[in-house]
């Protein structure tokens, strides 16, 4: 158990103050993606970070090169981006994303964003996020008293000083605000799911924590904008993903089978769907050098 998970079982919600984590887990192709974008990550600050998971900026320069598209397996969470590019500028709210999400860079541009816990935005805003979902929307239709604050965010010389003000507008926000046990129960939730690679199902999760399906299916649609099913075999695909990408499984049915599904023919299909290649393809794709990978080490049986 981690200690954030050790502090919400005993009643508190509050996250360990470490840098975020430098991971590719839900970045598609994170090697081809490296060498088109540089993407850093900051920590939230003490008085957000029960919210905000972190802070990050991704900038990119393709002005003489080729279009290039950007793909992601999103994490069950509500970002609030400020961006500048060809394609758009402005501040928005973008709730959680059910397919993989898909964003072309071209020429120059630069988004900084605050990724919000899953669950975080609806307890940070009170609203119901269910009407977020697959949506991206402007900054101050959703937040109002956030008007000035895209401008004054694209207008800072640095990534660390957009993550101070956006950080201090937030914590602002929160001032006095009241504890939600809700959204601490919703947590305890999330982070079992994230961590536990045991947890397939949703009997499983509603068992270990004593709820009915139907309170933990409304909750998590007012909280986090998708229901627990997706959840968890949004977490399991994007592990099966990220261990494709490093050419750590050799066995595709064995791999499908720890991460609950039925059988490869299952894991197969939904990752097709849902990423666009067949798991085969996908590894060929990502691993560092075509040759770790052949097709007798991920045999589609």
């Amino acid at each position: 158990m981690s200690a954030a998970e050790g502090a919400a079982e005993a009643g508190v919600l509050r996250p360990v103050p470490v840098p975020p984590p430098e991971v590719t887990k839900g970045i598609l192709h994170p090697g081809e993606q490296e060498r088109h974008r540089r993407l850093v990550r900051l920590a939230a600050g003490p008085d957000t970070s029960e919210f905000v998971e972190w802070y990050w900026a991704v900038s990119w320069d393709l002005r003489g090169r080729a279009p290039y598209q950007a793909q992601v397996l999103p994490f069950p969470s509500i970002n609030v981006t400020f961006e500048r590019s060809e394609a758009r500028t402005g501040g928005f709210v973008t709730g959680v994303t059910t397919g993989k999400f898909v964003r072309e860079l071209s020429g120059e541009g630069e988004t900084f964003a605050a990724k919000f816990r899953p669950g975080g935005f609806g307890a940070f805003t009170g609203i119901d996020v269910g009407s977020l979902r697959d949506t991206s929307v402007a900054l101050t239709e959703v937040l109002p008293q956030s008007a000035g604050l895209t401008e004054r965010v694209l207008n800072a010389a640095s990534t660390a000083e957009r993550r101070d003000i956006v950080d201090a507008h937030f914590a602002r926000a929160l001032r006095d605000r009241a504890p939600d046990d809700s959204y601490l129960l919703v947590s305890r939730v999330i982070a079992a799911m994230e961590s536990d690679p045991d947890l397939t199902r949703v009997d499983q999760v509603t068992n270990r924590f004593g709820i009915p399906i139907r309170t933990l299916q409304r909750l998590f649609r007012r909280y986090v904008g998708a229901g627990p099913k997706w959840v968890l075999r949004r977490y399991r695909l994007q592990d099966g993903a990220q261990l494709l990408a490093r050419g750590a499984s050799a066995d595709l049915a064995a791999l499908a089978l720890e991460l609950g599904y039925f059988d490869q023919a299952h894991f197969s299909r939904e990752f097709a769907r849902e990423i666009g290649m067949a798991p085969l393809e996908y590894a060929r794709a990502s691993v560092p050098s075509q040759d770790a990978v052949s097709p007798e080490q991920f045999a589609d049986r």
